[in-house]
């Protein structure tokens, strides 16, 4: 009778232990945010609190991170969280999460084999949609490219 009583005790200790979730949560921001590099590879974001360094973004995209304060990054968020991250010249937009202090690489979106121009992103929920000059708009997603791609 006493390991039933035990299971039963621990069965309900662990029942109160679940997870609390906090259903349904938006994280969007509703506008890119344009961030300019500092000389020693940061970036601040004041409006929702956020810096971060860039310089190895900048090194993974042009191999040179001498010219760092001449990017000009734009960034979003998704809904689900997600951080949607490119820059004129670069080639890629790049999808990260938020892991424990630091953003982790999600994904790396092959955009424009030949850099961008002049990229901004936009909400167009669920996805993130990618402007550049007179190229065809492209829908993204943490996965890829959802429509307007290759």
């Amino acid at each position: 009778m006493k390991p039933l009583l035990c299971l039963f005790f621990f069965a309900a200790v662990f029942a109160g232990c679940s997870g609390l979730m906090l259903k349904p949560a938006d994280f969007s921001w509703p506008v890119e945010s344009v961030l300019a590099v500092d000389a020693k590879g940061m970036v601040q974001e004041e409006r929702y609190s956020m810096s971060f360094s860039a310089k190895p973004l900048i090194l993974e995209e042009t191999r040179d991170t001498t010219r760092m304060s001449r990017v000009t990054l734009r960034v979003i968020r998704d809904a689900n969280g997600y951080f949607y991250i490119t820059a004129a010249k670069f080639k890629n937009v790049y999808v990260f999460s938020s892991d424990d202090g630091s953003l982790k690489l999600e994904n790396k979106i092959m955009v424009k084999e030949t850099g961008l121009e002049n990229p901004a992103l936009n909400q167009r929920p669920p996805y993130i949609q990618l402007l550049n000059d007179k190229d065809k708009p492209m829908l993204l997603s943490k996965s890829g490219i959802q429509q307007g791609g290759k």
